[in-house]
């Protein structure tokens, strides 16, 4: 069975699989690419999820793509929304016919010979598999497991007479008009949830979490932005708000970081004024660890602090005993009636979404590699994974490596180099995940995730002004990437040479 070739190979059509295949038709319009997508449709984790009210945690002028503004009066953007955003850029750029739905890449294996990947995929329910051949695969895929969230067993679950679902999981079919809602956790899908629900009609909610999550209310709609597009040509207002909320995200995290303590009182003030002298922010709304140890909840147009001042959602701190058949019984005793429970306990963390990975026919594993600027992995030649910010819009980092990408492709065609890969020598390594935070998907997913080194080009820097300066204006030759031409092509050229000499 012939096997099909493409110089890339883009695994994923989300907002990382798109970009980069924007920056590879720009940036490098010689190469061929195709896109591999395991669902029916583009947008990866906004079409995925469809639970009420799903929407970004990051205003849309830097979750969007630098290359395309971002024109809707919606700063903080529900699913849909994002999903016509991503199919304007597929279908103004032509790059629809390059995708492959419904196909998903089970493992990939280097070949050193031809300096190729070979790509094993399956497609459709059937699981009718195929292969491609790439030089380069770019793994497009996100951070956490499409086919499983995190899903603790709690005691007791079969006694419940209701309805218990997972976010990542929702059905369609499911009515909570005028039904009593718990929702156990205190992320941001909770906080989405909270809300969204009340207003799609449901009775009452709760939100029972063991510990509390910074909650920062903010505009849905950026005044200044809106304003700036208003006044000025589409292109320069859309690059003055993005650079105006970088720039504020940035200083806001780094003074969460410099005076964590007066950054928690504010917060839990502006919490306060807006939920009532009653509430009890001490309890509820002051987290065991400093802002941005984990990520801070946004809210927009404070919708999660209305429906609880307005008596349409609580909040209840606590642990589960067990599950009843009415609902929930606390550790403290407390008996929460529910007809709905909703298990918003997080997600899987899971890097490449899990493709079994080879080098000549040697299984590797991603724990056993350092990585080198927090997407390419020592040991593993001619891949690299789209990886955001723990602590900024995804995108932002996505877009930079695209980038990077295209110029280290560029670059191998230069030096006619077939391969490169980041070799690690004396390379002293940490215990920090690919996302500096203490949150409890990344924790659980330490043990399988690369490790980190303690200096450049082996740290994954969660720092957008440094990453601009290390992956759009930084060396390609920096000692710890190595080139090579193809073993074929080494013997090659090693023949022609004797006839020469002969």
């Amino acid at each position: 069975m012939p096997v099909d070739h493409v110089d890339v190979l883009i695994v994923g059509a989300g907002l990382s699989g798109i970009g980069a295949a924007w920056h590879l038709k720009h940036n490098c319009p010689s190469k061929s690419f195709a896109i591999i997508e395991g669902r029916d449709a583009i947008g990866g984790t906004w079409d995925l999820f469809r639970y009420p009210g799903i929407r970004s945690d990051s205003d849309m002028y830097t979750l969007g793509y630098r290359f395309k503004p971002w024109t809707n009066a919606k700063a903080i953007a529900d699913a849909p929304d994002i999903l016509d955003y991503l199919n304007e850029t597929v279908d103004e750029n032509g790059l629809r016919g390059n995708i492959r739905f419904n196909h998903r890449v089970i493992a990939a294996d280097w070949d050193s010979a031809s300096a190729q990947w070979l790509v094993t995929l399956e497609k459709g329910e059937a699981k009718e598999r195929s292969q491609i051949r790439c030089s380069f695969l770019y793994m497009c895929t996100g951070y956490y497991s499409y086919k499983e969230g995190h899903r603790p067993d709690f005691p007791n679950e079969a006694a419940f007479k209701g309805h218990i679902v997972h976010p990542q999981f929702w059905p369609e079919s499911l009515d909570y008009s005028g039904k009593r809602v718990v929702v156990i956790g205190s992320g941001a899908t909770a906080v989405t949830l909270v809300p969204a629900m009340v207003s799609g009609g449901a009775a009452h909610v709760t939100m029972l979490q063991r510990s509390p999550t910074y909650i920062v209310a903010r505009p849905g709609k950026d005044k200044i932005a809106n304003n700036l597009r208003a006044m000025l040509p589409g292109g320069l207002a859309y690059f003055l708000t993005r650079w105006k909320n970088v720039l504020t995200g940035w200083l806001q995290f780094s003074i969460s970081r410099k005076k964590p303590d007066v950054v928690r009182q504010r917060i839990m003030e502006e919490a306060q004024k807006e939920l009532g002298a009653d509430f009890d922010v001490k309890t509820h709304l002051n987290p065991r660890y400093n802002p941005w140890d984990q990520r801070v909840c946004l809210v927009p147009d404070c919708d999660m602090f209305t429906v609880i001042r307005e008596g349409h959602a609580d909040i209840v701190t606590d642990h589960i005993d067990c599950f009843t058949e009415t609902g929930i019984k606390t550790q403290s005793g407390r008996e929460l009636a529910a007809d709905v429970i909703v298990t918003a306990t997080g997600l899987k963390m899971e890097v490449m979404s899990g493709v079994a990975l080879s080098v000549d026919g040697q299984a590797r594993a991603l724990k056993d590699s350092i990585t080198y600027k927090g997407f390419m992995y020592s040991g593993l030649p001619n891949i690299a994974s789209a990886f955001g910010y723990s602590n900024a819009s995804w995108t932002l980092k996505a877009d930079l490596i695209a980038e990077y990408v295209c110029r280290l492709i560029n670059h191998m065609d230069a030096k006619k180099a077939d391969w490169c890969m980041p070799v690690a020598t004396d390379v002293q390594t940490t215990n920090e995940g690919l996302l500096t935070l203490n949150s409890g998907y990344v924790n659980r997913a330490l043990d399988f995730m690369p490790k980190q080194g303690t200096i450049n080009p082996w740290r994954a820097y969660h720092n957008y002004f440094k990453d601009i300066f290390l992956l759009r204006h930084g060396t390609l030759e920096d000692g710890a990437m190595t080139f090579g031409a193809r073993k074929a092509q080494v013997q090659s050229d090693a023949i022609e040479d004797l006839q020469k000499a002969a």
